[in-house]
């Protein structure tokens, strides 16, 4: 692998954590603690490995299957669950406990660097194997998309730390899932169109970049340290 091609791989993640961190205007948080989220990400491969494996051989999931329901639910569930499940507990169980976690925003900032660690470890497998196109696509559009997965998880997370609102974790871990799981599933399945599959790839893109900012602009406003 050149390094024009892993300098392209590595790019839009680095590029998104800087965008994060700036977009985290009262209070930033330590750059050591941001570099240890970033390497959890990475290492969070492992257990989407073992549980992307566990689905096939347990639940038989198929992403590509003829079947439409089928591949629905292999999509969000061996998908989207397993990835930001993998992601998730990183940062729950690690950046969550930490003093610096000490306003809202900081669920975004720390979901997106474990994301970004994962979403760049991914993108250089990827661009490794089918080369230079491959990496300006997924420059516009997986990468950003696993960031704005993680920015509606993160959301999530800085509510039910900071307002107290039980269970807010789990729901953003499910509703990331969610998006995810759908976002790849019209990529996916064999049964639809090109242009339906255009359609809700793009769709799928508007809306997760739509809520991202949304959420994002929402937690810069409640921000204690304003």
């Amino acid at each position: 692998m050149s390094l024009y091609l892993l300098g392209l791989a590595i790019a839009p993640g680095i590029a998104i954590c800087m965008y994060i961190y700036f977009k985290d205007k009262y209070e930033k948080e330590p750059i050591k603690l941001l570099v240890i989220s970033f390497l959890f990400g990475v290492l969070s491969v492992v257990p989407t490995l073992l549980l992307s494996y566990l689905g096939r051989v347990i639940f038989g999931f198929e992403p590509h299957s003829t079947h439409f329901l089928f591949s629905l639910i292999s999509c969000v569930i061996g998908i989207g669950l397993v990835e930001e499940f993998s992601k998730f507990i990183f940062v729950r169980y690690y950046a969550y406990k930490k003093d610096d976690f000490n306003e809202p925003f900081d669920g975004i900032v720390y979901c997106v660097m474990v994301s970004m660690g994962f979403a760049t470890f991914e993108n250089i497998l990827y661009v490794a194997e089918s080369g230079v196109q491959t990496a300006w696509l997924r420059m516009f559009t997986a990468v950003p998309m696993h960031a704005a997965f993680a920015v509606i998880m993160g959301y999530y997370m800085g509510v039910q730390k900071f307002f107290g609102k039980k269970n807010y974790a789990l729901i953003g871990l499910l509703l990331a899932s969610l998006l995810h799981g759908v976002y790849d599933f019209v990529l996916m399945h064999p049964g639809l169109d090109e242009g339906t599959s255009i359609m809700g790839f793009l769709l799928s893109i508007i809306f997760g970049f739509y809520y991202a900012r949304k959420a994002i602009r929402m937690h810069q406003e409640i921000s204690p340290f304003q």
